[in-house]
């Protein structure tokens, strides 16, 4: 709000105020002057802002006393039972059904013709595609190898089970693997080998509890491409004889190996022959004294490695 005063014209005597009479109070009259205007007696000029408007709040809404509010929950999901086999089914999609509700490719990861299994808790191997060129099921609780188990698997090239449970394997497991390359079983409980297919280039076989009776005889003749066989950690009682030429590593360390004979290694019949590709063999940890046996050796381009008992 804002105002405005003045005061109303009035009629001076101008020559009553010259230099003279300037200092005299009588000329002034102040008690006449001061009464002259009443200030409160003016008009006003009032220039008003409107107020703004006013603002209604609704009336807050009470429930009653008994009031009880519904809310209506989804419904909870339901667990299908889980079948206690491993049925192979038509293959779908994402390769065969598992018979856990979801095909092999839903249950592990499929990458081209490589399937991935590894640490899924398995206690048996899934039906595979076809197709399928290297396996993986590693850190799992598998127990046994079957022999359906790689039926069909024309073009699997690579088996890899380390870390499981494995204490048996049927004798037919491998016999159809024709491509086969590498047999990974390492860290299992395995007494003893089936037949294994003549193309493998690489067997591990580490920590496990594999005995000499349980290999086949000459068992790594016909392997004409072998370059790395790992036997380490298990029961053996000798050094599999008849080994191929192509072999280039051979660990045999941590066995019950007592002796070592004249052909293990070399050919009793050609003094010629050389054995140039195996250039890696392990032996100590065994109860066997590698100097007792020098003319063992004569073929190798390396001595074995071995602990003098």
């Amino acid at each position: 709000m804002g105002f405005s005063l003045c005061a109303p014209p009035v009629d001076l005597d101008l020559a009553a105020y010259d230099l003279e009479n300037y200092d005299d109070s009588n000329t002034w009259e102040l008690n006449t002057y001061g009464n002259t205007y009443h200030y409160d007696d003016l008009p006003e000029e009032v220039g008003t802002l409107a107020p703004p408007p006013a603002v209604t709040q609704p009336p807050a809404i009470v429930p009653p006393e008994d009031y009880v509010e519904e809310v209506t929950l989804p419904p909870r999901p339901t667990k299908s039972p889980v079948p206690s086999t491993l049925d192979f089914h038509d293959p779908g999609l994402f390769g065969p059904d598992t018979g856990l509700g979801m095909p092999s490719c839903l249950l592990c990861v499929c990458i081209s013709g490589s399937v991935y299994c590894d640490d899924s808790d398995l206690t048996q191997i899934p039906p595979l595609p076809k197709e399928t060129t290297h396996f993986y099921a590693r850190f799992n609780k598998i127990t046994e190898i079957r022999a359906t188990d790689f039926s069909n698997l024309n073009q699997l090239k690579r088996i890899d089970l380390s870390e499981n449970q494995i204490s048996k394997v049927n004798k037919d497991a491998f016999r159809s693997l024709l491509q086969l390359q590498d047999l990974m079983l390492a860290d299992n409980n395995i007494q003893a080998l089936p037949e294994l297919p003549s193309t493998l280039k690489h067997i591990d076989v580490r920590n496990n509890q594999l005995r000499s009776s349980g290999l086949h005889a000459e068992a790594f003749k016909e392997m004409k491409e072998l370059q790395f066989l790992y036997l380490s950690n298990n029961k053996l009682d000798y050094i599999p004889v008849s080994l191929p030429d192509s072999l280039r590593v051979l660990h045999l360390q941590n066995n019950n190996i007592q002796s070592i004979s004249q052909d293990t290694f070399c050919n009793t019949h050609d003094i010629n022959y050389i054995r140039k590709a195996l250039e890696d063999i392990r032996l100590d940890g065994n109860p066997v004294d590698i100097n007792l046996y020098a003319q063992a050796y004569v073929c190798l381009p390396r001595l074995p490695i071995g602990t003098p008992v």
